[in-house]
């Protein structure tokens, strides 16, 4: 909800500053997203009257005019706007003055005319964002010589207010008015809305089909409106600063008294109805031509107002096009309707539409304010338009319409509640100020919620209502009886969770399985595993404690197969069980089982299968966590269930920490599986253990680099070579990498090369070649003596 500030002071003005206003209304529970001014700053415009124009002797598209600012003598200015013209009164910038964007006015001479000043357009003037096609006109009653900005009103400011969906009783200035009168204790004065006395007999047919969803429903017949009139100022600016443009004056009405009164208005042009006005549901396949142009096809569930011909529009949404007032518009029959929340609710979006009608629908409008509202509409319209005004219809249900809604407050309650006893009398205030009838019984109170209160339905609504308007900062602070430690933050450790949502974000899912397996699935991946026995299985096939997490994840790995599931990632968490029932040792493990495809399936992605490096990749973003990953290592080694040449013991700080690597073939034939499989599991105390980060300096002095291509065996491990490169590279050394293996032409029998980049960087000084000839002739040497690698050249 947006308005304007000086707008709210009409029906309401508390002496507060516009920030400490709309700080109180937030802290009412409505919550002030911006405050902004309704213009931008400019000084020394006048309203003046052009008295004289005649076309630039040397320009075709120039005029030089005469201006009237109320200084005694006409000014001569030369203007381009097409539409200047003699008699208007216009927004005139004397020489001096200064506009939005600290432009400023001095005199000038355009194409040999004098030119004192300037005619302002309502962009020049900051009032619109796009460029304005001409001039501003102002009324003829503009009163020469006054300042602009003082005559109309522009040192204001927008107030938006981000509403929660329950309040939709302050979606018009009417309900703001209200919340700021009982915050304040004040008077709330509002326009006098009095009843339009009927000029004529003539009425428009009303038919409501659907009473449940459109409990009511007014119509007036105004003949004779002059579409053509100009909507006034005043209301141009007051819709403006509400964030609504100006349309035609029969539509700027009705939102501006949807602003104002917060009932959505909709105008019909009489000419285009036939029969009767009819509310209803769609019929199956109807259409629409929405006001927007956008053609819809109906759904039978939607709520629509139709006459004998078809539908007229989606109530409480948005009219047709057809229907719609248009600039030969004579007569009009004006609706004022309630619908039900419900009716309205979901239907805009349906159709991709979200209006400030349904905005209001939905949330809820009073169902006794239809009348007031067309008769605020019909003498709006009757001042700007003209016009001669029929009798209001209206068809009613009165079964349908909310009914009153009592609602009890124990004053127990209330200060359980709040953790404060307030004075009987001050509560009753409270409620009385929001517009309920209130009796006082022995317990507290009991209340009766205004028509525009749907929100108000349990005790609780009316401890919320005591609560903000008597102030939350007045509430007493209680801090809790309960002992609240704060657990400590052991930050050389990564926490489970962490890990569970590094493996679930490199495309994993977890699996929860049994402590216990089959025998037969744990002797055949772990053939020498010693773990209890359970004396009373829940079933033969779950009758030992499971020493490793590799049987339970095959099992999740057969059971997925089985069900036609050809790409699987799983990863689990739990306990593995060594030992007798005497010497149990229980180990926590992380373990990851991955089979099919690398990617999934997709037109743009390859269709490899999975393989040994793509898991230890996974693995090594979880070892990295930890911040020291030059504590791991990888070392070829077998085990009984894993590939003997796709097998890696996995090793912290030189202790055995795990395994990873593909299923055993022979493995794989026994448990009946077709696919490989890579799968891994690590002790968690070794992933969970890491070290504080700490800071290094930057150097900002420059690296060097050399790239070393090695000769070495091929059965010899890259790793051998790394460690003997970094005990002779020296503490300088920030950085070794393996760019290239390769085997082929030119690359003896037996043997590989190896390629290695090596960066070194002094934190305080430029390194010379001298100093790195000597390191990597020191690493060659030590390669050749203890590796038998030979330096490729």
């Amino acid at each position: 909800m947006k308005f304007s500030e000086q707008w709210l002071r009409e029906w309401v003005s508390p002496q507060l500053a516009t920030q400490a206003l709309a700080d109180q209304i937030t802290m009412a529970g409505l919550e002030v997203d911006a405050v902004e001014p309704v213009a931008a700053a400019f000084e020394g415009v006048v309203v003046a009257e052009v008295v004289e124009k005649v076309p630039h002797p040397d320009a075709d598209k120039l005029n030089v005019c005469r201006v009237d600012d109320g200084s005694g003598e006409p000014v001569q200015v030369v203007c381009g706007a097409p539409n200047v013209a003699v008699g208007q009164k216009v927004p005139f910038a004397r020489v001096g003055a200064v506009l939005p964007g600290d432009f400023k006015i001095k005199k000038a001479k355009l194409r040999g005319q004098e030119s004192r000043g300037m005619i302002c357009s309502a962009s020049e003037l900051g009032l619109e964002e796009e460029t304005s096609p001409g001039i501003l006109e102002l009324p003829a009653a503009a009163p020469v010589g006054e300042g602009f900005r003082d005559w109309l009103g522009l040192d204001d400011h927008t107030i938006e207010v981000d509403l929660t969906p329950n309040r939709g009783d302050c979606l018009s200035l009417k309900g703001m008015a209200r919340e700021v009168g009982v915050l304040n204790r004040l008077p709330v004065q509002g326009p006098v809305i009095a009843p339009v006395a009927a000029s004529h007999d003539e009425t428009f047919p009303v038919r409501v089909e659907d009473a449940e969803r459109c409990p009511r429903y007014l119509g007036r017949l105004i003949k004779g409106v002059d579409v053509g009139a100009e909507t006034p100022l005043w209301m141009v600016e007051r819709l403006r600063r509400s964030g609504i443009r100006a349309i035609d004056p029969v539509v700027d009405v009705t939102n501006y008294v949807m602003l104002e009164l917060g009932q959505p208005l909709h105008a019909f042009d009489r000419a285009n109805l036939h029969g009767a006005v009819v509310v209803r549901l769609a019929r199956e396949g109807e259409r629409l031509v929405l006001l927007d142009g956008k053609e819809i096809t109906l759904d039978d569930a939607t709520l629509v107002i139709a006459d004998e011909r078809g539908p007229l529009a989606i109530a409480g949404v948005m009219g047709g096009e057809h229907s719609g007032v248009n600039s030969e518009t004579r007569d009009i029959f004006l609706e004022s309707a309630y619908f039900s929340p419900l009716a309205v609710a979901g239907q805009a979006r349906s159709y991709g539409l979200h209006t400030d009608a349904s905005h209001r629908f939905e949330r809820g409008v009073d169902p006794r304010l239809a009348r007031e509202a067309a008769e605020r509409a019909t003498a709006l319209l009757l001042e700007i338009t003209g016009g001669e005004p029929g009798p209001l219809v209206e068809v009613a249900s009165a079964e349908h319409l909310p009914g009153e809604r009592e609602v009890r407050l124990r004053a127990a309650r209330l200060e359980q509640a709040l953790g404060k006893s307030l004075p009987v009398d001050e509560v009753a205030e409270i409620l009385e100020r929001l517009g309920m009838a209130v009796e006082t019984t022995d317990q507290g109170w009991q209340a009766q919620a205004p028509s525009w209160r749907f929100d108000i339905a349990i005790e609780e609504d009316l401890i919320e209502e005591v609560a903000r308007i008597h102030g939350y900062n007045r509430l007493p602070v209680r801090r809790p009886a309960a002992r609240l430690a704060l657990r400590p933050d052991q930050e050389a450790r990564t926490p489970l969770a962490l890990l569970r949502r590094q493996m679930v974000a490199r495309g994993y899912q977890e699996a929860v399985t049994y402590s216990f397996v089959a025998p037969e699935m744990q002797r055949a991946l772990l053939p020498e595993a010693v773990s209890p026995v359970l004396a009373n299985p829940i079933s033969s096939d779950l009758s030992v404690m499971r020493a490793s997490l590799f049987p339970g994840l095959v099992r999740a790995l057969q059971h997925n197969l089985n069900r036609q599931q050809t790409r699987v990632r799983l990863f689990e968490t739990g306990l593995t069980f060594r030992g007798d029932l005497d010497a149990l040792h229980q180990t926590p493990m992380l373990g990851a089982l991955v089979c099919g495809s690398r990617e999934p399936e997709g037109w743009a992605g390859a269709k490899s299968p999975v393989d040994f490096f793509d898991l230890k990749g996974d693995l090594e973003s979880l070892l990295a966590m930890g911040g020291e990953p030059e504590a791991w290592r990888f070392e070829p080694a077998e085990h009984s269930a894993l590939h003997p040449g796709q097998c890696a013991r996995v090793l912290h700080r030189g202790e055995e920490a795990g395994w990873i690597g593909t299923l055993h073939p022979a493995v794989r034939a026994e448990l009946g599986l077709k696919v490989d499989a890579v799968l891994f599991e690590v002790r968690l105390d070794a992933l969970t253990h890491g070290r504080v980060p700490a800071f290094t300096p930057l150097s900002r002095y420059p690296e060097v680099r050399r790239d070393l291509a090695f000769l070495v065996d091929e059965e010899l491990p890259v790793q051998a070579l790394l460690d003997t490169l970094r005990g002779q590279a020296g503490e300088w050394l920030t950085e070794c990498r393996l760019f290239d293996v390769y085997q082929g032409k030119g690359v003896p029998e037996g043997r590989k090369s190896v390629a290695l980049g090596l960066t070194w960087q002094h934190p305080s000084r430029t390194l010379n070649d001298e100093e790195i000839n000597q390191l990597v002739d020191a690493i060659v040497a030590e390669s050749r003596q203890h590796l038998g690698a030979e330096l490729r050249g």
